[in-house]
């Protein structure tokens, strides 16, 4: 679609470097390219962007190390997690993760990022360049709950991307670890196990043992419980499978075999 004609544009050369010129050339599209860069990219985000931006409950993150090797991220909360704060800047929150810190260490080395937004259910997509920066002193982190930064993207780019090939597909359910003002996410399955226990962070209590973790150790330690288990992970296979109905559902019984999986 085209977007509105009072957005600023792009239109300077860098936008294209010469592998994406001479991938256009072999195939014909430079014409195309040209006029897409000229009627689509933008640099100040217009309603259109911003009902996308703000209804996601997800995006894709890539980053860069200093060296320019990249690295991409899912990044995932509840619609409105992403905000745009002004006409070229976004901000979201940076949830408890795994630690490793890969795109936000990215972020401290090289500020170029791009940000992929998908809406599966009504197919479009989003792509934004720009610069990110982290803040844990941010006004907007009393207003986000469970957030430790606030990550900022002042966009360089804006365009859409043709929807043709995305799935469309529906939300199931949302994910009950993203943290709300009146919920507390439970402890991940994988800090229970017994390698990462004694490594947590200090701020963090060692949890509980689930029956979940009960469950792996044994298969770790029983060659006759990997087989049950491959037995009952067939069982359940089988009935996502043939056994979508209410009936069995409401048994509970499906419920009853997410532990083994």
């Amino acid at each position: 679609m085209l977007m509105n004609n009072n957005l600023d544009r792009t239109n300077d050369a860098g936008f294209y470097h010469d592998g994406s010129r001479r991938l256009q050339d072999q195939f014909d599209t430079r014409r195309v390219a040209d006029r897409l860069n000229e009627v689509q990219v933008h640099s100040v985000f217009s309603p259109e962007d911003q009902a996308l931006i703000e209804s996601a409950r997800m995006f894709f993150l890539a980053t860069a190390d200093a060296l320019g090797k990249p690295d991409c991220s899912y990044k995932g909360g509840l619609p409105g997690f992403v905000r745009i704060v002004d006409e070229r800047t976004l901000a979201f929150p940076d949830y408890n993760g795994n630690g490793m810190y890969r795109s936000l260490g990215n972020v401290l080395l090289n500020r170029s990022v791009a940000l992929l937004f998908i809406d599966f259910e009504r197919p479009q997509r989003l792509r934004i360049l720009g610069e990110a920066t982290l803040h844990d002193t941010d006004p907007l982190l009393t207003e986000f709950a469970g957030a430790q930064l606030i990550v900022r993207v002042r966009a360089t780019r804006i365009f859409p991307n043709c929807p043709r090939h995305i799935h469309e597909m529906r939300l199931v359910k949302d994910s009950v670890y993203v943290p709300t003002q009146h919920h507390t996410p439970p402890v991940p399955v994988w800090k229970q196990w017994e390698e990462f226990r004694g490594v947590l962070p200090r701020s963090e209590p060692i949890p509980p043992r689930s029956l979940r973790t009960y469950v792996r150790l044994l298969e770790q330690r029983s060659r006759l419980f990997r087989i049950f288990l491959r037995v009952v992970r067939r069982a359940r296979e089988s009935l996502d499978r043939k056994l979508r109905s209410p009936i069995i559902m409401a048994t509970g019984f499906t419920g009853a075999l997410e532990m083994f999986s």
